[in-house]
Formats: structure tokens, sequence, C-alpha cells
């Protein structure tokens, strides 16, 4: 999916965005294969190849061992958020960047399994997506949320499922996990051990993406199954009783089949570099406020923080720069009816811009909807979208909207991606020589220790294999 963010915009968003109201509507009307499609395509694309027969396997072994109460279907989504669910219909996701964060093919058996288990027991269905709203529609407390403007700059196909499950279900889905893994001949143990990564993993997610606040742009599979330590100690009590039938690859087995696999951003869908987005197949970059969060969408990249939320997206350009605006502004609103105020012509960066702003009322309060439209070719034009309490304008997002730029040449070369790198630990190697190895400007130490489910007091020792997190060769 080379040019993420322009694919599948020529019909307005507000026709093709799933609202939290027509969630329930969506799961039933949609046909078991069109969901899949949509989820595939929302999530990044699937990931064939080695490491989705590899999901597939492991999958179809657990699907066996339910007894037939769990669909056959497991994808490998191409996403940089570490996640898995669900959906009604018994297909199972995982994405690439959750099975960066596993050490085995046990760890990466118990997620699977705990999955199958919520399958299982039918906890996905009859969802609603409004728990997710509560944890992505970010800031503007008491404003945003139950907005249908704000539903719209952030909704996305398939996180209707991205919810927390109550304690009893993730404890009853643990306990089916387990068992469907040890069955398999997967060390039961291995549960306990991904849980804490991941609980790991997300205490630091917020200070690795240099956010300020409380929320994250997505939910991780953390945010939905929340790990606690009393989880952690059930699922080992689980572990101590659950009979294993047979063994598992060892774990050097998994971290060979994972080397050279993306981690974090697929350059080709657009990459996160601390507060800038670059994109460099549609050459462009834009940076967003301190401490705001980005998420990179099929459709569209949104931007959220505690003083509003923005949307930069596209759609069909003929040369006509205020019919595209208009056309922005209906995708957002549908059939609502708002006061735009005059177009205002500008230049931002060479490039010829126009914006427009109307004060909007929604369900709960009254928000400033702003609306920049950017030509940045004769036939490809983009826009961002805003909303902030009502009387800020723009607020925090004026100087991002000047800062949407076309990538160089030299820039463009720059962007690699960054991949999964094995290595086997050395006489003289130490964390921080490790450490200092990974493809980031900060954190480095605790990324390596989060990668490797190393604890705070544990360390390598030679000829152990470990992950390294570095920029392709």
């Amino acid at each position: 999916m080379p040019k993420r963010i322009t694919r599948a915009l020529t019909a307005p968003l507000a026709a093709i965005i799933c609202y939290a109201s027509a969630a329930p509507a969506f799961a039933q009307n949609q046909s078991a294969a069109q969901e899949h499609a949509q989820i595939v395509q929302e999530f990044g694309g699937e990931v064939t190849g080695p490491l989705g027969q590899m999901v597939d396997r492991i999958g179809a072994r657990i699907s066996a061992t339910s007894g037939g109460r769990v669909n056959p279907d497991f994808t490998l989504l191409n996403s940089p958020v570490a996640n898995a669910f669900a959906t009604p219909n018994g297909r199972v996701y995982v994405t690439r960047q959750l099975l960066g964060l596993m050490n085995s093919e046990d760890e990466l058996a118990f997620v699977l399994g705990h999955e199958a288990g919520h399958v299982a027991a039918r906890h996905s269905r009859g969802r609603q997506n409004t728990g997710l709203l509560t944890q992505i529609l970010a800031g503007l407390a008491g404003v945003v949320t139950g907005s249908n403007i704000a539903s719209q700059l952030v909704g996305a196909v398939g996180q209707q499922y991205l919810l927390s499950y109550s304690r009893n279900q993730e404890l009853e889905s643990d306990r089916l996990g387990i068992s469907y893994m040890a069955a398999n001949g997967y060390n039961p143990y291995a549960g306990a051990e991904i849980l804490e990564t991941l609980g790991e993993y997300s205490q630091n997610l917020r200070r690795f993406s240099g956010r300020t606040d409380e929320q994250r742009s997505a939910p991780t599979w953390n945010s939905t199954h929340p790990t606690t330590p009393q989880r952690v100690a059930q699922v080992r009590q689980l572990a101590q009783s659950a009979r294993r039938v047979g063994n598992a690859p060892p774990p050097a087995t998994y971290l060979a089949a994972i080397e050279n696999m993306t981690f974090d951003d697929d350059p080709r869908q657009g990459v996160i570099e601390g507060n800038q987005f670059l994109h460099p197949d549609l050459r462009l970059a834009f940076t967003v406020p301190q401490g705001y969060g980005i998420q990179n969408g099929t459709r569209s990249v949104t931007v959220s923080g505690n003083g509003g939320q923005a949307m930069f997206s596209t759609g069909a350009y003929n040369g006509n720069l205020q019919a595209f605006l208009g056309q922005a502004a209906q995708s957002i609103l549908g059939q609502s009816q708002a006061s735009f105020t005059q177009p205002q012509s500008f230049t931002v960066n060479g490039m010829r811009a126009l914006g427009t702003s109307s004060r909007v009322r929604t369900q709960n309060s009254t928000v400033d909807l702003s609306i920049v439209a950017y030509e940045f070719s004769p036939n490809q034009a983009y826009y961002f979208a805003t909303i902030t309490p009502a009387g800020r304008g723009l607020g925090p997002f004026s100087a991002m909207i000047n800062s949407v730029r076309r990538l160089s040449a030299q820039e463009v070369a720059a962007v690699r991606p960054r991949v999964i790198d094995v290595v086997t630990v050395g006489r003289n190697d130490t964390l921080q020589s490790l450490a200092s190895r990974m493809a980031y400007s900060n954190y480095q130490l605790e990324r390596f220790r989060v990668l490797n489910g190393l604890g705070p007091n544990e360390t390598v020792t030679p000829g152990q294999q470990v992950k390294l997190v570095v920029y392709a060769r």
C-alpha cells in the first residue's frame, strides 16, 4: 500500500469512516469478507510470506484445540501499533509491532490463544465502540466526547473491536489461551512473560514518543487488555496447573523468523519521527505541536492532544482549490448545516493554500472547526481539519498549519525503515553497548530492555541472542 493516505478518498469521509453511532450497524450489515477487507486496509495491509504463514500455522493449531469454537482465520497486520484483537465473526488479528516485542513462539501462542479465548467465550459479540472513543478522542474534556464531528475526525474501520474487556472476561480468555497453548506444546509460563513486557512497553510508550499528556493516539494491546500485577500472578498460577503436551520450537527459531522485519513505521505509509510526520513516497512533511500524538491511518493522519484534534487527508482534485475546500468541509460535516467564513487565500512554503472556519455545535458543547486546503500539484491537494474549544480558532495548530512542506530528494533518501536485527552477545558486550546500537536518539537502554523482555535487574550473557532495532541497510 505505497500511498496510504491517498487511498479510497474520492468519496466523502462521512460515507466511508465508521462513526461511533454506526458501529453496531457496521458489524451487522457488512459481510465477513467485506469487514475483513476493510480492517486489513485500515491497519496497513496484510503481512504474508513466512511471517504470515507462521501466524497462520500457530493459529490453526490453536483453532483445532478449541474444539471448533474458533474460526481458523488469523491475520498478521502491517501496523506499527502493538495490538491484537478478535471480531465477532471469529477472526483474530495481530500486528507486526506486537510480534517485534515477542521473544518466542510461546509468547505469540499465548496472545493468539488469548484472543481465540475471547472468540470461544463469545466476548466480542454485541460490543460497542463508545469505550474506544473514550480512549482515543484526545482531550477537549467534556467537549469532544460524543461529538459526531470528533468521531469523523478520528474514526477508523475495525476500531470498534479495540475495547477493554471485563476482569472476568480477561481471566477466562487467559485460562482458555493457556490451555490452548499448553495442549500444543508451548510453554504456558510465556503468557506472564509477554504480559510483563507489554505492560512495560505501555508504560514507556508515552515517554518514547515524546507525549506530555495522558493520552495515546491508538490503543495498544495493553490498554485494551489491561495488564496488572494481579493478572500476571493469575496467569502464572494457571501455568502451574496447565498440562503441556509436546515441545515448541526454541526461541532462536522465532528470532530467526522475525529478523529484518520492519519495526515501528513502514516508510511506504509515512513515518513519525518525534513530532514530525514524513511521507517519502508523497514527498510531504509537517510538524505537530510538541507533546501531541500522531496516528497514521489508511485514509488520514490524526493529531490529538489536550488542546484539540486535527486530521490531515486528501481527496479528488481537479485544480479548483475552493471546490476542494468545500468538498473537505462536506466530508467532515456530512448533512449538518454550518456557516463557514469567507475562504482566505495565503501561501505555505511555496504552496497555494485556502482556509476557512466555522463555529459548530456538538452534542455536548461548541467547537471551532477550521479547514485549510493546500495545492500540492496541479492534480493533488491535501487539507487539514482541526477542532478546538470555541473561541480558540486554530489554537495550538497554527504553527502546524504553516509547517506543511515538500520533502527534498535528499530528505526522501534519508527516510529509512527500522528493522529487527538479531545479534549474539559478545564477551565484551554490555547492556549499554548493545543499547547504543539502537536506531533511536533517546531512551535507548529502556527500549532495548523492553524489546528483549528484560526486567530492571536482568542483564545479558555472552552467547545469548538479543534483538536490536536498527536502520535497514
